[in-house]
């Protein structure tokens, strides 16, 4: 049955993906965008009667209140990135990560009679740099950055609006997330556009570290079925649930598979490992398939090489 969605972020690179998805299947989708990190190119192919764009801010709960009115389900993507960025400004991660989550609560508290429910966007983040692998949500959690701190507070804050107002909240600690349209322009980019375009350009592919870190690197696509599933499994709203792949991979190996995929070898230029990262990730994926029915549908391999193939066609 088709719903009615507000999505946060929407223009961003999950966040239009989510929105992609929704329209495509013939739901009704608002997206809150301030345009800071989102580009309204992502979704301009989408527009149409069951699209609306809204250009605003969450740290604006009157316009958050406005945009969630008659919304059946909220997805939360919008934030202000990056571990390396907040370890910058920790204060502005702090305001759009943890008072605009908030401003998101209540906008859809003050809206719960229409508002089903409120899934959030996290981060393996949370976990930190301990040395049990795989993270499991049952683990202590002990983030490391100001970016990290923040996505945890903002997940205490949605299982406490469950605890205290009834609001149904669900959690997804995202690990790594890639695929067509991620940004790699910035200096706070992730790994895997910098590799691709990097390769496909000719500059050096910087890694920070020694290259033998690992990561749980998840195609786009798996996040999105998961926010679909998180919107309707009875028995998720209050949790915290993994979304990923459940396997790792090191940085230099990563780098050698977007090489092989496009025919191109580079030896990369090793720097200072920065503030915040942690050294490996692995998730533990057992909960979410058991509570939200979620199972890995895009593989690491074939993730690649979709996401090598958008690049090489939009950034040659």
């Amino acid at each position: 049955m088709a719903a009615k969605f507000l999505v946060t972020g929407g223009a961003g690179f999950i966040g239009s993906h989510l929105v992609e998805r929704l329209v495509t299947d013939g739901h009704s989708v608002t997206v809150f965008d301030n345009f800071t990190t989102g580009r309204y190119e992502n979704i301009a192919h989408l527009e149409g009667s069951r699209l609306r764009v809204v250009e605003g801010d969450i740290c604006d709960v009157t316009a958050l209140k406005r945009v969630t009115r008659g919304k059946d389900f909220v997805l939360h993507q919008a934030a202000r990135p990056s571990v390396a960025r907040s370890v910058a400004d920790p204060v502005a991660s702090n305001e759009v990560n943890v008072r605009g989550t908030m401003n998101v609560l209540e906008a859809a508290r003050s809206n719960a009679r229409t508002v089903k429910r409120v899934v959030y966007a996290s981060s393996s983040s949370v976990y930190g740099d301990t040395p049990t692998l795989p993270k499991a949500e049952t683990m202590p959690t002990q983030p490391m950055s100001p970016y990290a701190v923040s996505k945890l507070a903002a997940e205490n804050y949605c299982r406490a609006y469950f605890l205290n107002y009834g609001l149904e909240t669900v959690a997804l600690r995202y690990f790594n997330v890639f695929g067509p349209r991620q940004d790699p322009s910035s200096d706070y980019s992730a790994v895997i556009p910098k590799f691709v375009t990097a390769l496909l350009g000719r500059s050096k592919p910087v890694i920070y570290g020694d290259g033998k870190q690992t990561r749980d690197f998840t195609f786009v696509a798996n996040v999105v079925e998961a926010n679909l599933q998180a919107c309707t499994a009875n028995k998720a709203p209050g949790g915290a649930f993994n979304v990923a792949c459940g396997s790792r991979v090191p940085i230099g190996g990563l780098l050698n598979m977007i090489g092989e995929l496009l025919g191109k070898s580079r030896e990369p230029r090793l720097k200072e490992t920065r503030s915040g990262d942690v050294r490996h990730s692995l998730a533990d994926i057992t909960k979410a398939e058991e509570v939200l029915g979620y199972r890995v549908r895009v593989d690491l391999r074939e993730g690649l090489r979709r996401t090598v193939e958008w690049y090489a066609e939009n950034y040659a």
